[in-house]
């Protein structure tokens, strides 16, 4: 038997996570989100922009988060804003959402995409995320989702091997040169920094708010398997409160295949990234 909620298309008024009917819901639960977005045109939302970061997330697939994780109206948190595909996808779904990034660069590559789409930007704050209580625009109210895209320790900042560098693609691309970016430090120190990071964070998120966050996993090495997702839930875990609650899978089918490790090993072309989902359950 079908819910008659799921047949007509009600929102159960009991829903106070989102405003999605049940039919919505069970699409929304799927482990694997396989996009091709645009990268041209309306739907490329000024990507010409927004490629200046090296990761910039399309804000389509930020909006189909925000749509599960907050209600309309809902207020967001994005510690490592980038260009603010974040920001766009709030402002898209009618949500209010404040970003904080070190980069001067990136503030003023988001303020142009708005000017450029015509879009009146979120307040983004350009400012170290260690301090996010000290910072006047984050601190004014309770925040229901922490929806963020932190850097991978070091990922970016090593030149790139193999077939990419014989096309002219080995340079380094760190978010930042600045030695506060996350993004520049060791593996087992950027979970450790992401970690206390997000303790004060988790200060400013409504109890059974969520923290969804990105990760890509590194190429694993004879002395760790580098599953970078494994071992941040593991570090996560250990903030009080903080509940975990799986995770998804987003194919990215934009991604170009090069044959690594040809002829002679595997080397796995990570087509994919996964989504951290953490619930915050306070004593």
């Amino acid at each position: 038997m079908v819910d008659d909620d799921r047949v007509e298309g009600v929102v159960d008024p009991r829903n106070r996570l989102n405003d999605l009917t049940g039919r919505e819901w069970v699409y929304a639960l799927r482990s694997v989100i396989s996009t091709r977005y645009p990268t041209s045109g309306p739907e490329g939302y000024a990507h010409s922009l927004r490629r200046l970061h090296p990761s910039p997330k399309p804000p389509q697939l930020m909006a189909e988060l925000l749509r599960f994780f907050t209600k309309a109206g809902g207020h967001v948190l994005d510690p490592f804003t980038g260009v603010g595909g974040t920001l766009l996808a709030c402002s898209l779904e009618g949500r209010s959402a404040v970003g904080v990034d070190l980069s001067p660069a990136y503030a003023a590559c988001y303020a142009e995409v708005c000017a450029a789409l015509d879009i009146a930007p979120q307040p983004y704050v350009v400012g170290d995320s260690r301090n996010l209580a000290s910072l006047p625009a984050v601190a004014a109210r309770p925040f229901d989702l922490i929806l963020t895209d932190p850097p991978y320790a070091q990922m970016l900042a090593k030149q790139r091997t193999g077939e990419r560098k014989k096309h002219g693609q080995g340079e380094a691309t760190p978010f930042t040169d600045s030695p506060d970016d996350l993004g520049n430090l060791g593996y087992w120190e950027f979970l450790s920094e992401l970690r206390e990071l997000l303790r004060g964070a988790l200060g400013l998120l409504r109890p059974r708010g969520h923290l969804v966050l990105f990760t890509k996993d590194l190429q694993p090495t004879p002395e760790h398997h580098n599953m970078l997702h494994a071992d941040m839930v593991v570090a996560l875990r250990e903030l009080p409160g903080l509940e975990y609650r799986g995770y998804r899978i987003w194919h990215d089918q934009s991604q170009n295949l090069y044959p690594f490790g040809y002829p002679f090993a595997f080397v796995s072309n990570q087509m994919h990234q996964f989504i951290l989902i953490f619930r915050y359950m306070p004593v």
